[in-house]
């Protein structure tokens, strides 16, 4: 299948015309005040490369502009850009850029935010965020607390991840992570696996909390099915643990979690799938080397970051139509740690 032509931005207007993408904007206004002097030719110029491409300015770029800022926060609750974690947050931040640029809006990443109890707080004495017109939250754990606080001023927001209500409901794009699950599930039920075992981190994450729905109402036919919290670095007394249980198939939440398990029940002679299926449930949250393909799920980072974008200029500029919840399905991966499970042995 062909993919659909890309968008002309502004940005790409700007380029083939040798001016700066200000000035494109203060041509697509009709901007001619005396604080604003573009020379004839400039914009001559501007405007044949807009008849060459056919450049149709966004509308939600022309509802924004007479009224707005046209500016857009960032905030995230964890740093966004340590070596650790660029590989987790890169995609969402392309997405939001890239929808950004299409509507003719600037970011403003706040990061003068103090961190209390190992995360970033939004209100605080020199809080800035009135400097936009809306922000974009980012965080693995978002305080009910200020999201309470953002419904009671008023402020316009949108969360990357669903949340729950906090003093009403709050605006989110998110991945369907319960649907995810449970196709994983399923396919395992139909490989002929019957002990599953799901291996958690100990979160109370909304994200987590939608995980493991998923796996308990979709594994509800199962002989067993339960929920276990791994430490982290204890890769070998998880894989006891299942071992003891008879599990088959382990559905690990955290992507280091699972690398480990499949390592560790490698050098004790265990094979992966026959001896145990090792489903994936999300991509790294830091960079975890492996040669292994799991099966599992990717999460669609990059268009939940365009979409955040696309819901908040609706919340900004009054055209949302009412609450915006958005859950985006996941990809699933087919991986090689999903198979039919070997006749039981005594495999401790």
């Amino acid at each position: 299948m062909t993919a659909p032509p890309r968008r002309v931005t502004q940005r790409d207007i700007a380029r083939m015309a040798g001016v700066s993408q200000a000035t494109v904007s203060l041509v697509l206004n009709n901007r001619t005040d005396a604080e604003v002097r573009i020379a004839p030719e400039t914009r001559d110029r501007v405007l044949r490369v807009i008849a060459e491409t056919g450049y149709a300015a966004d509308p939600v770029a022309r509802r924004l502009a007479s009224r707005f800022n046209r500016i857009i926060g960032v905030f995230t609750y964890e740093p966004a850009f340590p070596s650790g974690s660029r590989d987790f947050f890169h995609p969402f931040l392309l997405g939001i850029e890239e929808y950004a640029e299409r509507v003719g809006c600037d970011l403003l990443l706040f990061t003068s935010a103090p961190v209390v109890d190992g995360r970033r707080r939004i209100f605080h004495h020199d809080n800035r965020l009135r400097l936009a017109d809306g922000c974009i939250l980012l965080g693995r754990e978002i305080p009910g607390a200020e999201l309470q606080r953002l419904n009671g001023d008023g402020y316009p927001y949108v969360a990357v991840g669903r949340r729950d209500d906090a003093g009403g409901p709050v605006p989110y794009v998110g991945a369907d992570y319960a649907s995810a699950v449970a196709r994983l599930v399923e396919a395992a039920l139909r490989h002929g696996h019957r002990r599953l075992t799901y291996v958690g981190m100990g979160s109370t994450a909304e994200s987590s909390q939608d995980r493991r729905q998923g796996f308990g109402a979709a594994a509800s036919t199962a002989e067993s099915a339960r929920q276990v919290s791994a430490a982290p670095g204890a890769a070998d007394a998880t894989l006891d643990d299942l071992l003891a249980d008879g599990s088959t198939a382990a559905f690990v939440e955290d992507f280091a979690t699972a690398v480990a398990l499949e390592a560790a029940a490698r050098r004790r002679g265990h094979t992966v799938p026959g001896d145990l299926s090792i489903v994936t449930l999300g991509d790294p949250t830091v960079p975890v080397p492996t040669d292994v393909v799991f099966t599992g799920f990717r999460i669609p980072r990059e268009e939940m970051g365009r979409q955040s974008v696309e819901v908040l200029t609706g919340v900004i500029d009054g055209s949302a139509g009412g609450l915006q919840q958005r859950l985006l399905p996941c990809e699933l991966v087919e991986g090689s740690t999903l198979g039919t499970p070997e006749p039981a042995v005594d495999r401790r």
